[in-house]
């Protein structure tokens, strides 16, 4: 009886295995180039095919109902005590499957911890880390992987859901000497001319994205504020970018604010300075 039902049981795993195999394969060949797809599918198929696993184990190995609801009962009240992280983080990852706070791809912040989501397990999911030390946000080369009851105690940042883009600001000091008019009618018209297509795009995605959140902006034109610090006349450039682009989108912007301010003779960039005032 006993060499029946393991007979049974493996007859059981070889068949989910072999549908799976069949399933990934014509993912692959229909989706052969897109990458988010098919890990979908592969994730997907595994969790599938382990619910189903074990319920056809169930049903092979544990015939009498009375005795299952017992035994189910005492081993759940056992192993809510002795292993209350690893439920957690199941708990959790069921959270992050129905609730879909993230999902792979994009670029999150989970307490101190930053980065792309490049994988989704059942106990952590895994990071490729930005951020650090590394400026603008660019990966830094380490995975991390966090757990996924993380998700219950820390806020979790998404820069990819909803809205897609994210606000980034470059402070510009001039000197208080300098003609900041003009340097602000340059500073507008470089910023404009890096982040007005942008604006396009963003109001149509605040559009689809206001069908689920409450988000609404007056105003995503690129602008430049105005302020007065101890150095100078601070100069702020405010606009869109995209989270992966933001480095890129600054080196831009900051190589055409250099040649503009580097053919103007009337303004110059601050710094910090002292000045001594000698009097009778």
């Amino acid at each position: 009886m006993t060499a029946r039902k393991i007979f049974i049981s493996l007859a059981i795993a070889a068949a989910i295995y072999l549908i799976r195999a069949l399933i990934l394969r014509m993912v692959r060949m229909r989706k052969e180039d897109d990458i988010r797809v098919r890990y979908r599918w592969r994730k997907t198929t595994l969790y599938v095919g382990i619910v189903l696993f074990g319920f056809a184990l169930w049903r092979v190995w544990l015939d009498n109902v009375v005795n299952i609801a017992t035994y189910l009962g005492l081993l759940s009240a056992g192993l809510a005590i002795a292993l209350k992280e690893p439920i957690e983080n199941m708990a959790g990852w069921a959270f992050i499957l129905l609730k879909r706070p993230f999902d792979v791809g994009d670029r999150i912040q989970i307490g101190e911890s930053k980065g792309d989501v490049i994988d989704q397990g059942v106990f952590c999911f895994t990071l490729m880390e930005v951020g650090e030390w590394v400026d603008a946000e660019q990966s830094t080369g380490r995975v991390l992987h966090v757990p996924n009851g993380n998700v219950f105690n820390e806020p979790v940042a998404n820069y990819c859901a909803g809205f897609e883009y994210i606000w980034d600001e470059l402070p510009v000091l001039v000197t208080f000497e300098s003609d900041w008019k003009k340097a602000e009618n340059i500073l507008f018209e470089i910023v404009e001319r890096h982040g007005a297509e942008l604006s396009d795009k963003a109001a149509e995605k605040i559009r689809r994205a206001a069908r689920k959140y409450m988000i609404f902006y007056q105003k995503l034109t690129p602008t430049v504020y105005t302020s007065v610090k101890d150095s100078g006349v601070l100069l702020t450039m405010r606009f869109l970018c995209e989270p992966r682009q933001r480095r890129s989108v600054e080196q831009d912007i900051w190589r055409d604010v250099l040649e503009a301010f580097d053919r103007e003779k009337d303004i110059e960039l601050a710094y910090n300075t002292m000045r001594i005032y000698q009097t009778k």
